[in-house]
């Protein structure tokens, strides 16, 4: 954020993981602090869109006893007397955080097992690839990409019984590792799923946004935290550097398969003329 009251209000924000309903009241303060200082925690609730226990929740995780020891400490920053930002800036924010994002995934490449990682899932079938609830949408493009190189990847996206059951069947297959797409907030259930499949005996990969998740692989990177709700380019990113490695295990196997698809696409007209996809 610029030098100024918003400054003071990013100190506070830094480092704190908020839920999506605290995030829109901290960009309701972003862009009207101004105005925010003067409104009683009720009306602040109204402007925001939330409730007003919200905002008695959002002001204590910042370290306050309420919503008025809150205002009070925010008032100095503006009463100064400086310019607000214009409101595009908490999207070029969002935008400079997920740079930022990408470059520490960049340095930290040369860390990351993805060649040996690249190897073991190119030879293990099938490979059961799971993500739930907001994770499912990484999973299921990495899923996407990885079968077009590799015979037998199956999705896992519905929690329960039936996610207990695909991995079931999948080490009873023959699948030696699975992929797990956990990033915040984190499902209890895909934790706990992924503890079983350790004690079937299968090896896990987590694509992740914290170093220390429990699983023999761990490729994390961060995830942006600047809008309602996250974005994931840095893991995004991530995910397909581990698809290239797969692909770049079995170089013949690739290079079949990428051609018998341009084929069946081509007959069946899957795509528009030009398309590459």
């Amino acid at each position: 954020m610029a030098d100024g009251y918003h400054g003071g209000l990013s100190v506070l924000l830094d480092g704190r993981r908020l839920s999506p309903v605290q995030r829109r009241i901290a960009h309701y303060l972003t862009e009207h602090l101004d105005e925010a200082i003067f409104l009683s925690s009720v009306e602040l609730a109204e402007r925001a869109g939330v409730s007003q226990p919200s905002v008695t929740r959002f002001a204590m995780v910042l370290g306050f006893a309420g919503y008025p020891e809150l205002r009070q400490a925010l008032r100095p920053l503006v009463l100064g007397g400086t310019v607000a930002e214009p409101q595009e800036s908490l999207l070029r924010g969002a935008i400079d955080c997920e740079i930022r994002n990408l470059a520490i995934v960049r340095e930290r490449l040369p860390a990351f097992p993805l060649k040996e990682l690249g190897e073991q899932l190119a030879a293990t079938e099938p490979l059961p690839v799971v993500g739930l609830r907001v994770s499912c949408g990484l999973a299921t493009t990495f899923a996407y990409y990885a079968r077009r190189i590799h015979p037998d990847v199956r999705l896992l996206t519905h929690g329960g019984s039936e996610l207990v059951d695909g991995l079931h069947a999948a080490r009873r297959a023959g699948a030696e590792w699975v992929v797990a797409v956990v990033l915040p907030r984190y499902p209890a259930e895909a934790v706990q799923a992924l503890e079983y499949a350790e004690k079937m005996g299968l090896r896990v990969a987590a694509i992740t946004d914290k170093s220390d998740f429990p699983a023999e692989v761990v490729l994390d990177a961060p995830v942006g935290d600047r809008l309602v709700f996250d974005s994931h380019a840095a893991p995004l990113a991530l995910a397909m550097a581990l698809v290239e490695a797969m692909a770049d295990a079995a170089p013949l196997r690739t290079q079949a398969r990428l051609e018998e698809y341009e084929r069946m696409t081509d007959e069946t007209g899957t795509f528009l003329p030009g398309d590459p996809a």
